[in-house]
């Protein structure tokens, strides 16, 4: 039987990394942390803390990713991709396509009023191709052409209700919800990226999804034109999250 490849497709400084842990607890489930991060700082020349590690640490052929990787075997019958929407870049359309069709995908978003505070402290000049806003709204017109409905998911809804979304989102993608993903132990995991120490700070004081807080300061003037062009796209993905 062939497994479930499932992409979850992030922007940065949401919780993505607290589903990924999540879903390693399952006994049925391989996760696999940004396989394409290696890819993307090549491609892209973006300056990212640890990119030096990254790219010496991964495979930086994000066509042999593709192949090799996420496609390639599996021990498990589950395959969690852990994916950031702006990694997905300048690989061929039909490898890309052949991707997104042979994979189960689902969005994952955060209100960038709530977001772009926390990732300007580690790319203080982030601009919407960091944010991953236009990119995951990119996608999910590219899945909806490819004949999928992929399941979005946002921060607050999850962290507000975490067995309800998390229950709803495993009917929704064909498999059994098991209450082992709502606790892991605190610390780092194996699987994690070579760029845990710079971005994995907060998880790893985790041992569960951390209840929901509002952030109280105000939202940084100077990052307003960076939240006018981010809100339009999180906002029309906001409408379609889960909410259980």
């Amino acid at each position: 039987m062939a497994p479930l490849r499932l992409n979850l497709w992030s922007g940065p400084r949401n919780v993505s990394t607290a589903l990924m842990y999540a879903f390693a607890q399952r006994p049925d489930t391989r996760v696999v942390d940004e396989p394409l991060y290696a890819h993307y700082l090549r491609v892209s020349g973006a300056d990212h803390p640890g990119r030096d590690d990254v790219l010496r640490a991964q495979d930086q052929d994000g066509a042999r990713v593709v192949r090799e990787r996420i496609l390639g075997p599996a021990d498990r019958s589950v395959v969690f991709f852990k994916q950031m929407t702006h990694h997905l870049v300048e690989l061929d359309a039909s490898l890309k396509r052949e991707l997104l069709r042979e994979c189960t995908n689902v969005l994952l978003i955060r209100d960038p009023r709530e977001m772009l505070p926390s990732l300007t402290v580690q790319l203080p000049r982030a601009t919407l191709r960091d944010t991953g806003y236009a990119a995951a709204a990119e996608l999910y017109d590219e899945l909806r052409a490819l004949g999928q409905d992929p399941p979005v998911l946002e921060a607050e809804p999850l962290l507000r209700n975490p067995r309800g979304v998390l229950a709803e989102l495993c009917l929704r993608i064909g498999i059994a919800f098991d209450e082992c993903m709502l606790t892991w132990k605190p610390g780092p995991r194996p699987e994690d990226g070579v760029w845990a120490p710079h971005w994995y700070h907060n998880v790893h004081r985790s041992s569960s999804f951390e209840p929901y807080r509002p952030k109280r300061e105000p939202f940084p003037a100077r990052l307003e034109p960076l939240l006018a062009q981010c809100l339009p796209h999180y906002e029309r993905l906001s409408r379609l999250a889960i909410r259980s």
